[in-house]
């Protein structure tokens, strides 16, 4: 039975979902699939990539091998992917052959996966952005930011993810550090700085039916352009996260296809929302509906690319703290996560340790999710268990 109409799931000859990208975002989509006695085929450069412990099969290759896409597709019933950096013109061939249903579909990948694309797509659909241009040169950059003003945003059109492409540029003597450190072939792009009195994001699922379903607004707060920890619900007024869904639902129905969305905006101090970036694939700042919410991102997912009804999400808690744990900077290596008795004392924690073997400087290496009465208890309870956890070069 096709995932266009999906009516059953059979246990002797399971539907497989084909996974390019083996993180901790692949391994939590597994996991759902596997709710629902459902195989997984991944595809990963590494062979222990986190989905490696819970796949069925695990393809190794680079994410833009169109040989490894094609034994990928061939194994899977429907592919998904669970990082930007895929090889669209594979998957475009895939989908024009009528060969695999790919969700979303690689036409909505190859719009997100340049930024300066995406953001003119966003604008033409009448959703607010902040103000941007292309950057050609430092003397290009230098007037575009005296028309503007600083601080300003340079960042990388293509291959960035977790703040990495991203340099703000605090006054004019940063200019030429900054679009040095970038170059010509990265194809950087001004982006203007706003004033956000909050950042927010959304996570909104969309199957092949049209339907359309969101879940709270998480209040989102990042350290060197990585998140560091989301609140939700987020503290903004009833009217701000109705604006921000509008906003969020309208995006999904401009892009068509199936799957789920992470949604990033601003706040700003006069309580507009602007969007920021959109990922097309579960989100890190959407994690705590694991615990938290009816359904959570990656069960909704997995209903969306297979067009199956969409559950609206309801939160099951007052108050939730999702806080990421990430590599120290003071080593590259092997590594141990020590404090667990205490932080695992801790009221309404859950833990999720993605089993990456090597930490890295700010690499994501798990994320906890607490929930409890009020964000003053939640957060408390995160700050303390945070002291706790300690990740710490491992040299046995």
């Amino acid at each position: 039975m096709s995932p266009a109409s999906l009516d059953e799931i059979s246990i002797t000859d399971p539907l497989t979902i084909g996974i390019i990208g083996g993180g901790q975002l692949g391994k939590m989509i597994a996991l759902a699939a596997k709710r629902m006695a459902l195989k997984v085929c991944v595809l990963d450069p590494s062979n222990c990539c986190p989905c490696s412990s819970v796949s069925d099969e695990l393809i190794v290759a680079d994410f833009k091998d169109a040989a490894a896409i094609r034994k990928l597709a061939r194994k899977s019933d429907v592919v998904t992917y669970e990082i930007e950096q895929a090889n669209t013109s594979a998957l475009i061939d895939l989908e024009s052959e009528n060969a695999k249903l790919v969700n979303p579909p690689p036409r909505t990948l190859q719009i997100i996966q340049d930024k300066y694309k995406q953001k003119l797509f966003l604008k033409k659909f009448g959703l607010r952005v902040p103000s941007f241009s292309l950057i050609e040169s430092p003397q290009q950059f230098l007037q575009i930011c005296k028309k503007y003003g600083f601080p300003a945003i340079l960042k990388a059109r293509y291959d960035s993810y977790d703040g990495r492409g991203n340099y703000t540029i605090k006054s004019e003597r940063d200019i030429l550090s900054a679009y040095s450190h970038f170059g010509l072939d990265k194809k950087p792009m001004f982006e203007k700085y706003v004033n956000f009195s909050k950042e927010i994001s959304i996570m909104v699922a969309r199957n092949l039916n049209g339907q359309i379903t969101s879940f709270p607004v998480a209040e989102n707060l990042h350290q060197d352009h990585i998140l560091h920890m989301s609140i939700v619900p987020a503290r903004i007024s009833d009217k701000v996260a109705l604006r921000a869904k509008k906003m969020a639902e309208k995006t999904l129905n401009a892009l068509k296809g199936a799957g789920i969305f992470g949604i990033e905006m601003f706040v700003t101090d006069a309580d507009d929302v602007v969007i920021n970036e959109i990922a097309p694939r579960p989100h890190n700042s959407g994690h705590y509906s694991i615990e938290a919410c009816s359904v959570s991102q990656f069960e909704q997912h997995i209903r969306a690319i297979l067009n199956l009804p969409l559950t609206e999400p309801r939160l099951l808690s007052p108050a939730v703290i999702m806080l990421n744990l990430l590599g120290p900077e003071s080593f590259e290596g092997p590594y141990a996560i020590r404090g667990l008795r205490k932080a695992l004392s801790t009221p309404g924690l859950s833990l999720h340790i993605y089993g990456k073997k090597v930490s890295k400087p700010r690499r994501k290496l798990g994320h906890f999710t607490i929930i409890g009465s009020s964000i003053k208890d939640v957060l408390a309870k995160a700050d303390n268990a945070k002291r706790a956890l300690k990740i710490e070069h491992d040299k046995s």
